[in-house]
């Protein structure tokens, strides 16, 4: 890996293509400015400079994504399943062939650290190729004979879906939504997050050149509450998926209410990671500060909880803040960075918020607490200790580099403690007793949970949560549920007897 000053020189030459040009929405296979001329800037957390202009797209530049998706959703969906499989394969190609620069564009747009954004569009094209493989039988169904009837079942994609991503790990997540989508014989209207639009154009201008027909996949830049809302009340779009905040989902539910709408929802989480003192706790201990601290804390699925046994609590916590202390903030282009800046100053303040809550609640601050420089939005990896499961700080998605340790005793307070939250996305949970382990894992309440084992996804897997998390579930299968329309087909395999009425 290249150190931060090759780094920073290859950056260069990308943001002047980005400068030149900006970002434009593309419609249709076209890229245009919005219908208004209206722009907006992107500007990097590092240290708040200007990267270039976002074309801002409203009601209007919506209205003509969705058109075009619709009107190119009967070809794509009658496209063979080979074909589409084979265009799938080239965007993955692609994206393969410019990983370096989404990963230089990702850290600088985002704020994450290249040692983990070096690999996202290598996970990002295996999206593709995941989903290009499973396109060919997307539609098989099942043969459910009757004595009266040959039953058959099939799949079809629902039609034009609109797809909204965060901008926590954008490239990523746009190509988990976006690829099965189009597997299934959709047609998309994506619009990314305004925090971090560039990979996802970067991903749209490798899907044209792979061969993506006209209308197939159009995209529209701007805010939520211009853009976003449009999308989610526009009558041709037939679904919405969306990834973010669980109070915007809950109001894109309503938005979309009117033309009925499909929702596929991945939402916050406030997760559990559960470790009793019969764990391994070396690695414990790695998995606790992994799952927290990696990609800024600026995940869903990060392990904000520490529910700590209190037999090992005392040298637990003294090892956590010995680690937490040596954890490095610093440029995201530096391979040797392990936590960057958080994506914005809004952002910045609201975890900044919680360093205050803390002391109001009674927490301790163990480590960190304060900002870290005087240029750009970082912050120091922070540990509460001394909490309680009630505290502002255990219950409220902080999403940034924050660990709140809470202390349990006995197996039923620790998962009283841990399903004691609106949410439920994921828990982790470490034990060498297999019996407890099968018994917690019942009653834990979250749509995904890893036992002595941090966060490691299997594609073919279903992700999504419970409770405040979410609705639906990506993966697999059960993505091609979400994107496609069940159908059933009952054929007569004799003359049966038919109920005769007026004869």
């Amino acid at each position: 890996m290249a150190d931060l000053s090759e780094n920073l020189k290859s950056l260069g030459s990308h943001l002047d293509r980005l400068r030149s040009r900006g970002i434009l929405n593309h419609i249709a296979g076209k890229d245009s400015p919005a219908v208004s001329g209206a722009t907006f800037e992107t500007r990097s957390p590092v240290d708040d400079s200007f990267i270039c202009n976002v074309a801002r797209g409203s009601e209007a530049d919506i209205d003509q994504a969705a058109r075009a998706a619709k009107d190119a959703f009967p070809a794509w969906r009658d496209m063979p399943a080979t074909e589409r499989k084979a265009i799938l394969h080239r965007i993955a190609d692609l994206i393969v062939e410019r990983a370096d620069e989404i990963a230089l564009c990702e850290c600088w747009d985002t704020g994450q650290p290249l040692r983990f954004m070096s690999k996202a569009a290598l996970r990002g094209a295996e999206n593709f190729r995941f989903f290009a493989d499973k396109a060919v039988s997307a539609r098989d169904g099942q043969a459910l004979p009757s004595p009266t009837l040959m039953n058959i079942t099939t799949r079809v994609p629902i039609g034009p879906v609109g797809v909204i991503t965060p901008w926590n790990t954008p490239f990523m997540l746009s190509t988990w939504k976006i690829a099965p989508a189009l597997a299934a014989g959709c047609t998309v209207a994506h619009k990314p997050a305004e925090l971090s639009p560039v990979t996802a154009s970067i991903l749209c201008e490798i899907a044209q050149a792979a061969g993506l027909p006209d209308g197939v996949w159009n995209m529209v830049h701007g805010y939520g509450e211009e853009a976003g809302k449009a999308l989610t009340e526009h009558p041709d779009i037939k679904a919405i998926a969306f990834v973010g905040e669980s109070r915007t989902g809950s109001m894109i539910m309503k938005q979309g209410a009117d033309t009925l709408k499909r929702v596929h929802f991945e939402l916050g989480g406030k997760n559990p990671v559960v470790v009793f003192d019969d764990a391994d706790l070396e690695r414990a201990l790695d998995a606790v500060i992994f799952m927290i601290y990696s990609l800024n804390g600026e995940r869903c699925t990060s392990s904000s909880r520490l529910l700590v046994q209190e037999t090992i609590a005392d040298e637990f916590e003294r090892r956590l803040i010995e680690r937490v202390n040596a954890i490095k903030v610093g440029h995201p282009l530096d391979p040797r960075t392990e936590v960057g800046p958080l994506i914005g100053k809004g952002h910045f303040d609201k975890v900044s918020s919680y360093f205050e809550k803390a002391r109001e609640d009674g927490a301790m601050i163990a480590a960190g607490g304060k900002r870290h420089g005087e240029k750009g939005w970082f912050v120091e990896p922070t540990l509460f200790t001394g909490a309680t499961n009630g505290m502002r700080i255990a219950q409220e998605e902080i999403f940034g580099p924050v660990l709140t340790s809470i202390r349990f005793g006995t197996e039923e307070e620790a998962l009283a403690m841990a399903n004691d939250t609106a949410y439920g996305l994921t828990g982790y949970l470490w034990t060498n007793d297999i019996t407890r382990a099968m018994r917690f894992t019942h009653g834990l309440e979250a749509g995904m949970i890893w036992v002595n084992s941090e966060n490691v996804r299997h594609l073919p897997t279903p992700f999504g949560g419970v409770k405040a998390s979410g609705i639906g579930r990506d993966g697999g299968d059960w993505s091609f549920d979400f994107y496609m329309e069940q159908k059933h087909v009952g054929i007569a395999t004799g003359q049966h007897q038919i109920p005769r009425l007026g004869a």
